[in-house]
C-alpha cells in the first residue's frame, strides 16, 4: 500500500519588531493596482489519440464551427475529435499590464480527454466578468506529467496531465484602466484584514508624510489624501507608500491538510496545560488462495477460494503532560515527544481543539 509523505511545517516564531515588520506592498494593494481574472473557452489540437470522445458532444461542434470559418463543412458524425480536446482557459490579470504584454495562462481539460500532454491551444478570446475581451491565448502546453496506455493494458501516469500551463502564451488587447480620482485620493486594501495591522499601516504612513492624511475605515481599508504637492507626481508617492514598513500582527493559525497530510503552524501558536495520550490500533487482513482438488476419477472441479485471516496490533502508548506552550517550538518539541508520525499530529491538533487548549484558529482543508 503506498503511504503519502506527509509533513509538519513549523514557522520560526519571530520577535515584533525584526522579520514581522513588512513593506505596505506584501501584506496589500493599493486599488485600481490590482488584478483580473478572465477566463476563455478554446481548442487544444496535437494531441497522440488523447483527446476528447465522441461523447463530449461540446467538442465535435466546435470543430464544426471552426471548419466553417476556414471555408470546411464536414458532418459532425464523420468527424473523429481523438486528437482534440476541449479546455477551459483561465489567467489574472494585473492592471499594471499595457497592450501587447504578455502573461501565463492555465489550460484545463473539460470533456473526457486522457492527455493534453503534446497538444497546442488554438487562438482563443480571454474575457472578463464584464464579458469583455481583454486578450488572447495560444501555444504549446506545458503539463509536466504524462499518461501512458500501453497495448497490454497497463497504464503508466505521472503527476496531473489535464491541465497545464502556457508560459506567456496569452497577449493583452485592451488594459484595465485606473479609476480618474486616484490622484485626489488611494485606497489601500489589506490582503489579509486585521485592525491592528491597519491601524498600524495608518500610523505609519502619517508619520512619513507629517499629517492626518490616512484614515483606517476598518479592518482591510485605509483611505490616504493625497498631499497637493504630489499629485503632479502620483507614481513616486505611491512608490515611497508601499515601501513602509509597519509592523504585521498575524492571527494565530494552524492549518490541517488531511488530504497531503501537511500540518502548517503559525509563529504565535499557543497549548495550555494539558494532558495528552496517543495511542494506535493497527488492523491488517491478509488473503490466502487455498485449492480443492477433486477426488481421483470423481466428476468434481477444482476450486479455488481465499481465506482470510485477520491481525490486529495496538501500538504502545505514550502520556505526556505538555506544562503550557508559549511559542510554536515549544509546541514542536512537546508534540514530538509523543513519537508519534505527523498523522497523528492531524489527529492530535483536532482534539486539542475539541478540548480547548489549543490558542489558535484551527483551519481545515
Amino acid at each position: 500500500m503506498k503511504k503519502k509523505s506527509i509533513i509538519f511545517l513549523i514557522l520560526a516564531a519571530v520577535s515584533f519588531s525584526g522579520i514581522n515588520a513588512q513593506r505596505i506592498k506584501d501584506v496589500a494593494y493599493i486599488s485600481g493596482y490590482g488584478s483580473e481574472q478572465i477566463i476563455g473557452y478554446g481548442l487544444v489540437v496535437g494531441l497522440a489519440g488523447s483527446g476528447d470522445s465522441y461523447r463530449s458532444a461540446f467538442t465535435i461542434q466546435s470543430v464544426t464551427s471552426m471548419l466553417k470559418r476556414f471555408g470546411i463543412t464536414v458532418p459532425q458524425e464523420d468527424l473523429k475529435t481523438r486528437n482534440v480536446a476541449a479546455v477551459i482557459i483561465t489567467a489574472e490579470l494585473s492592471t499594471n499590464l499595457k497592450p501587447g504584454a504578455e502573461f501565463d495562462v492555465t489550460v484545463s481539460s473539460l470533456g473526457d480527454a486522457a492527455s493534453l500532454q503534446g497538444g497546442t491551444l488554438l487562438m482563443s478570446p480571454l474575457s472578463g466578468i464584464n464579458g469583455q475581451v481583454y486578450g488572447f491565448a495560444q501555444g504549446a502546453i506545458s503539463v509536466g506529467g504524462y499518461d501512458v496506455n500501453t497495448l497490454t493494458g497497463n497504464r503508466v501516469s505521472k503527476n496531473h496531465s489535464l491541465a497545464g500551463r502556457i508560459p506567456r502564451g496569452g497577449t493583452l488587447r485592451e488594459a484595465i484602466g485606473i479609476p480618474a480620482n486616484l490622484s485626489q485620493e488611494v485606497i489601500i486594501y489589506l490582503r489579509e484584514p486585521d485592525i491592528t495591522t491597519s491601524n498600524n499601516i495608518t500610523n505609519a504612513i502619517n508619520t512619513q508624510i507629517g499629517s492626518e492624511a490616512a484614515k483606517a475605515v476598518d479592518a482591510a481599508e485605509i483611505r490616504v489624501a493625497v498631499p497637493s504637492d504630489k499629485q503632479n507626481n502620483l507614481i513616486a508617492f505611491l512608490a515611497v507608500l508601499e515601501n513602509l514598513q509597519v509592523q504585521v500582527d498575524d492571527i494565530a493559525k494552524v492549518v490541517l491538510n488531511e488530504r497531503t497530510g501537511t500540518v502548517v503552524a503559525g509563529s504565535n501558536v499557543k497549548i495550555q496545560p494539558v494532558s495528552i495520550t496517543h495511542g494506535g490500533l493497527n488492523i491488517q487482513i491478509r488473503s490466502y488462495p487455498i485449492i480443492s482438488q477433486p477426488n481421483p476419477f470423481s466428476r468434481g472441479n477444482t476450486t479455488v477460494f481465499n481465506n482470510l485471516v485477520p491481525s490486529v496490533s495496538q501500538d504502545s502508548t505514550n502520556t505526556v503532560a505538555i506544562q503550557g506552550a508559549s511559542n510554536v517550538q515549544e509546541v514542536a518539541a512537546a508534540l514530538n515527544s509523543l513519537k508519534v508520525s505527523p498523522r497523528d499530529i492531524i489527529a492530535i491538533f483536532q482534539a486539542l481543539k475539541e478540548a480547548g487548549a489549543l490558542i489558535a484558529e484551527l483551519v481545515i482543508m
